[in-house]
């Protein structure tokens, strides 16, 4: 049971060597879900064992990795079941322990934390997204919802005694429009590094650092990991001093901010005075080559009712259960056609996978379930993990041959998307080889299967131990894969399922 006193910490909060343990974690390193097999804390441990003190450059061949458009591995996540999608990226080995080792030296650990103290220096702007290390036996990433519903939401709320509008706003494909540049601005001022653009300051340091990793572009960070969400938090603290600086020229007093990551809600007791502030924030992301989302931007006179997300008042309100599964079913689903890919979706999907569980055998409505969960996969990605628990349970209950069946619908029906990746990944957990000649293009997938891929190129490595290590690198714990139940079960994939200590 976690004591009442375990809180958890701000990356802030660690020292130089803690910092660089916590950014080298497997959750870490790659903070999307994903199975239980899957555990990238050896290799990491491994290549920062091999680097040592050397400098990265002493490991290079005539090529540097910023001439290879492939060095990272990236999984490709449908967005929205249509035309959309989201890149999340392995980042090469190498190149991450590389960055981790080089902000978490004592003395550049120390300028970070320093420098980040004067970026969130106005107490009216709140930074409420800079990672959080748990406690034991909790997730990272559980800590950082959490830290949405107490320090955004609730605090929303609270603030309506205080003020009378309230708009909200968000940047437009925030990390994939990043300027690698501003984050030596960021890091150093503007003024230095511009004069220093030549020299091997933190902040350049962490541009070339970042330019490596995606073939030299200027544009946009990788994302996927929490050493970036780290990275980006310098540039919107960035952003955070500039507009600040800027209302004070406004002389506007009377307000708040409380930004969670590229997340903004703007407290006032003048419309005009939030109409301004917006116009300030648009310029500031304006000059860092950012834009707000316009079709996201809203404005209201209840700060309460706007404080908490339509999403999840809407599903309160409903109720969400029934007695019927397959009714109980069409809720979750009529809930997901209002509000895709939505928390308050994940949330239900797994009271709903609670109830599977329980059940022993098929009866009447169980295609008709299985199909309503397809589909609410299908359009809502962020739901993968969650619905395809349901569906190995439904799946564990069927006859060989109708399992068969079953799966080959389910791979039919989303051969119909493009950039698949991330599904097939929990496709192949679901069905636990139940069907082996089913073809899966994923290379993650290809190498649970026990196929050798090599999926981060290192062409542009010259040290031949780095070089075998990466030929040689298994993440794939044979152990908990051989361990893995037909059913998925709640701790592969809800934040909240705790381990037991």
């Amino acid at each position: 049971m976690i004591q009442a006193n375990q809180k958890p910490k701000s990356v802030l909060d660690l020292n130089c060597t803690e910092a660089q343990a916590f950014f080298l974690k497997h959750e870490s390193y790659f903070n999307a879900d994903l199975p239980p097999y899957f555990n990238f804390e050896t290799i990491l441990s491994d290549v920062a064992s091999e680097l040592e003190d050397k400098p990265l450059k002493s490991v290079l061949s005539a090529k540097k990795p910023r001439d290879y458009d492939d060095v990272n591995h990236v999984i490709i996540a449908n967005k929205d079941g249509q035309l959309s999608w989201r890149p999340f990226q392995l980042i090469h080995p190498v190149l991450y322990v590389d960055l981790v080792r080089e902000i978490t030296k004592q003395e550049n650990w120390d300028k970070l934390k320093a420098r980040l103290l004067i970026l969130h220096s106005c107490d009216n702007i709140k930074c409420l997204s800079m990672p959080l290390e748990a406690p034991e036996n909790i997730k990272d990433r559980a800590e950082q919802v959490s830290q949405w519903w107490q320090e955004v939401e609730l605090k929303s709320v609270e603030y309506s005694l205080d003020y009378e509008y309230l708009y909200e706003a968000d940047i437009a494909d925030c990390y994939g429009s990043f300027y690698t540049h501003s984050i030596a601005w960021a890091v150093e001022s503007k003024s230095v590094a511009k004069i220093e653009r030549s020299r091997n300051n933190l902040g350049n340091y962490i541009d070339k650092a970042i330019q490596n990793m995606q073939h030299g572009q200027t544009n946009g960070i990788p994302q996927g990991s929490v050493l970036m969400d780290f990275i980006a938090e310098l540039v919107l603290g960035y952003v955070d001093l500039k507009v600040a600086n800027k209302i004070d020229d406004s002389n506007i007093n009377d307000f708040k901010i409380l930004r969670y990551r590229d997340d903004y809600r703007i407290f006032v007791n003048s419309s005009e005075d939030g109409e301004k502030i917006l116009k300030v924030l648009s310029e500031v992301l304006t000059e860092l080559g950012l834009r707000l989302n316009s079709n996201k931007t809203k404005f209201s006179s209840d700060v309460v009712g706007a404080s908490i997300k339509e999403d999840k008042k809407a599903w309160i309100v409903s109720k969400g259960f029934h007695r019927s599964l397959f009714k109980h079913a069409m809720l979750i689903k009529q809930h997901a056609d209002f509000f895709p890919n939505s928390g308050s979706l994940t949330v239900a999907l797994s009271k709903f996978h609670k109830r599977t569980l329980k059940l022993e055998e098929v009866d009447t409505t169980s295609k008709a379930i299985v199909s309503v969960i397809v589909d609410i996969a299908y359009k809502n990605p962020r739901t993968y993990p969650v619905c395809f628990a349901i569906l190995s349970k439904f799946i564990s209950l069927l006859d060989d041959r109708s399992q068969n069946t079953l799966i080959r619908k389910i791979q039919n029906k989303f051969t119909k998307l493009n950039n698949v990746g991330y599904m097939e990944v929990w496709f192949q957990r679901a069905i636990k080889n139940k069907l082996k000649d089913v073809v899966l293009n994923e290379p993650l997938c290809k190498l649970v299967k026990g196929e050798k891929v090599n999926i981060w190129n290192s062409e542009w490595i010259s040290s031949c131990k780095l070089t075998k290590l990466m030929d040689s690198a298994d993440f794939i714990d044979k152990d908990k894969l051989d361990e893995a139940e037909p059913i998925i079960n709640s701790l592969e994939f809800n934040l909240f399922s705790q381990a037991s200590g």
